[in-house]
């Protein structure tokens, strides 16, 4: 009785992980703390960074956003993962409808209220934050273009809460932004011809629905061609250290991930280049630490005071 109740626990407990994909969150928080370190915050001392307050509840804040986002995203996609994820869909629902919008206000109320303890201007950025997740899974997520721009846009917003906690605005972070950005729409542009079956039976009108695989690949080639020139502006013009050699290898990359994605036409390939993707941006939240890997390797100095 015992094991069947622990083993009933075990499930709803990796069914909520699967919903709210606290995988994704861990990534999203491991890069908000590197960009703080290294990106944003590279004025300040990495432990006075790690230790601010401030940041902490801004990033938990933005987290359990995240996390509410997935829940109302999941909700609305329930017939479409049917087709597109199975076995996922299975493990979804060990949580009932119910529990996971309870859980969904629960988590927003949570979000704005641990905002507002740094700001009023941090709760509203992280209210209409919320809005903006819930509306592109009502609606945005629909249409054609729109809904990966909106996509690839409210992956980035929590990073410009950081930006506004350093108050640190320079052309190179709006580089690095934007090369994430384009990332992010070729990963989305990717799983759209990976979903084409889900979304079709549910009248999604993604690119390759509306316009046709060609198309859709035609506007990734594009996309991919232009990861170029944030990439050589990096490098070109901004002290970015041995970060250099990421846009090197994610660069190279890319190029190769385009032959495959003309040779690609089932789910099982797109996926493949799906994983492609999401190893390039995890490679590129690692890399953060090769602008100035001093701060690791002597990473105690920092917490000695300068005299």
């Amino acid at each position: 009785m015992q094991k069947r109740k622990l083993k009933r626990t075990l499930l709803k407990f990796l069914s909520f992980f699967s919903v709210v994909r606290g995988y994704n969150i861990a990534v999203v928080v491991l890069a908000q703390y590197l960009s703080a370190i290294f990106i944003f915050g590279s004025q300040s001392r990495a432990i006075t960074v790690l230790t601010d307050g401030g940041l902490f509840l801004i990033i938990f804040s933005s987290s359990l956003a995240i996390a509410s986002g997935y829940i109302i995203n999941n909700f609305y996609d329930t017939e479409k993962d049917l087709i597109n994820r199975p076995y996922k869909s299975i493990l979804d629902k060990k949580i009932s409808k119910t529990t996971q919008l309870r859980v969904y206000f629960f988590l927003n109320f949570l979000s704005v209220a641990i905002a507002w303890l740094v700001s009023w201007r941090a709760a509203f950025f992280y209210a209409v934050y919320i809005f903006l997740l819930w509306f592109y899974s009502h609606k945005l997520k629909k249409f054609p273009i729109v809904g990966n721009i909106t996509a690839s846009l409210l992956v980035l917003i929590p990073f410009f809460g950081i930006l506004m906690h350093f108050q640190n605005f320079s052309w190179g972070i709006f580089a690095h932004g934007f090369y994430l950005y384009l990332i992010l729409f070729i990963k989305e542009s990717v799983k759209d011809l990976e979903n084409l079956k889900g979304d079709f039976a549910n009248n999604y009108q993604t690119i390759p629905v509306r316009f046709g695989s060609k198309v859709s690949k035609s506007l990734i080639t594009f996309l991919v061609l232009l990861t170029l020139v944030p990439a050589f502006a990096l490098i070109a013009y901004y002290k970015i250290g041995y970060m250099q050699y990421y846009f090197y290898v994610s660069s190279g990359l890319l190029l190769a991930f385009l032959i495959f994605l003309y040779q690609a036409s089932s789910q099982i390939e797109y996926k493949k280049l799906h994983i492609l993707l999401k190893l390039i941006i995890i490679l590129g939240v690692l890399s953060i630490v090769l602008i100035d890997p001093n701060v690791i390797i002597n990473g105690k100095n920092l917490v000695v005071p300068y005299l």
